[in-house]
């Protein structure tokens, strides 16, 4: 009897874990380097893309998720990739995306022709793109590979800063169109008392890596922002051969910086690498970094994750420690209007995809998988039924609508047969078996019926309820 107790809090230790798991907030690709940015009450985090089995940082493209409430983020898909930079010859790593006077500015950083890296800068009427390259040629290309990480930031009095760097620390002054900077390259002075450790001349990267004689020291990644009238520049700092997130502040948007320490280090993200950025939202402040702990996973396959935290009173920030729950929901999502499929909390053995005619869908969607959203706003009246836009090219199984928990109530099932193609669409229309009250999360959970393990289901496009009347 005391096993069969002891298995079963094992077991449910276990499903709690996979039911109240936040972080990595993506699941349906490996989504590295995040870069938040708050817009008309949404954040939007532009990521790279590490290519599953690959053991390099080698990424193509970059994407784009955007959540109201921190918790469920939707994807929005590839708005630019290398083949959008005529000049990039491979490899495209960080980026950032920053809006000014109604446009945003997507700053990357590629690999040339020649050899080396620079930083391009795309532009788009919306922060969801499309967006077009806006010189057809780098901003800056000084033969060197420390030309990646690009952060940009658009002081109080209008001023725009672009800072980069890998090894060595740069900025500009860059213009107000954005596109171009004034006056030259300046390399930002690196010492003990600004960024905490040197690259002491003659030392190897492999002695880097080791941590010798290292307690921190700038390795890339830098984030630069501003609050309550003091200039923060986060970075990649190096401590006992793996990347830690650490920072320094300014007086002044330029310096001299001083280092204040640590931010998260000593933490199992199973990557070499991490890659932050800090927001303000909702009353909250966040930072977002990367980890390589999505199965598959790993330095070269790293996923976003997302913390909450608060500033202590003279402003300096705090260790923070990552967590599998990450961030609890700032508002709640309305089931009553046509929501994306792709919008989701959490997910398992499904992706996404796009094409011009739908633009981002779930696809690959197998048996056992499911996709979580998390405080659906049902009201007091509560919702009578359930409507999906599903698409299959088999038989297609079975998408239920269960609430709470992986087991929890099934209000509605919906028997998807062929639909004439996986690209083929119907809106399928069901009853609730019992009504759904109050702020509830949402499962829908995917079956098959006398189909073949591991089959495709069926494609998933949007979903809402209906309330009662």
């Amino acid at each position: 009897m005391k096993k069969t107790k002891i298995v079963l809090g094992i077991l449910a230790s276990c499903v709690s874990t996979a039911l109240y798991a936040q972080n990595p907030i993506i699941q349906t690709h490996f989504t590295p380097d995040p870069a938040p940015m708050i817009y008309q009450d949404r954040v939007y985090v532009y990521t790279g893309d590490d290519l599953p089995g690959y053991d390099f940082y080698y990424m193509t493209k970059w994407r784009v998720y955007s959540s109201a409430d921190m918790v469920n983020w939707t994807d929005h898909g590839v708005p630019i990739s290398l083949e959008s930079f005529s000049w990039a010859r491979d490899r495209g790593w960080a980026a950032q995306c920053v809006e000014r006077d109604g446009k945003f500015y997507w700053y990357i950083c590629a690999q040339t022709i020649n050899n080396d890296m620079a930083i391009g800068v795309a532009v788009s009427d919306s922060p969801t793109g499309p967006f077009k390259d806006a010189l057809g040629k780098p901003l800056i290309t000084t033969g060197s590979w420390s030309n990646i990480d690009p952060t940009a930031y658009v002081d109080d009095d209008g001023q725009a800063y672009l800072y980069w760097g890998n090894a060595h620390l740069y900025y500009v002054k860059l213009n107000k169109d954005m596109i171009s900077y004034a006056g030259d390259i300046t390399e930002v002075p690196q010492s003990v008392a600004s960024f905490g450790g040197l690259r002491k001349p003659g030392r190897s990267d492999e002695a880097l890596k080791k941590g010798e004689e290292y307690e921190d020291v700038f390795v890339e990644g830098p984030w630069f922002y501003k609050r309550n009238k003091k200039y923060y520049l986060m970075y990649a700092g190096m401590t006992k051969g793996v990347e830690c997130l650490s920072y320094s502040t300014s007086s002044t948007p330029v310096g001299p910086w001083q280092y204040q320490g640590k931010i998260m280090t000593g933490q199992p993200t199973n990557s070499f690498t991490n890659h932050g950025g800090v927001i303000d939202f909702k009353g909250n402040s966040y930072l977002f970094y990367h980890t390589g702990l999505l199965p598959g996973g790993g330095s070269y396959g790293r996923s976003t994750a997302v913390e909450a935290f608060n500033y202590n009173k003279d402003g300096s920030i705090p260790n923070i420690a990552m967590s599998k729950e990450g961030v609890t929901p700032v508002g709640t999502v309305d089931p009553y209007k046509k929501n994306e499929a792709e919008m989701m909390a959490w997910s398992e053995k499904c992706t996404t995809a796009e094409n011009a005619e739908t633009g981002v869908y779930v696809t690959q969607i197998r048996t056992g998988g499911y996709i979580k959203v998390r405080a659906v706003n049902f009201g007091d009246r509560g919702a009578e039924s359930f409507s999906a836009r599903l698409a299959a090219g088999l038989d297609g199984g079975i998408l239920e609508v269960r609430l709470d928990s992986l087991a929890g109530t099934q209000v509605a099932a919906v028997q998807v047969p062929r639909t004439g193609g996986w690209n083929t669409w119907q809106t399928f229309d069901v009853p609730l078996s019992q009504s759904a009250l109050g702020i509830r999360d949402v499962y829908f959970v995917f079956k098959g019926q006398n189909i073949t393990a591991g089959r495709e289901l069926f494609n998933f496009d949007h979903w809402s309820f209906h309330e009662k009347k």
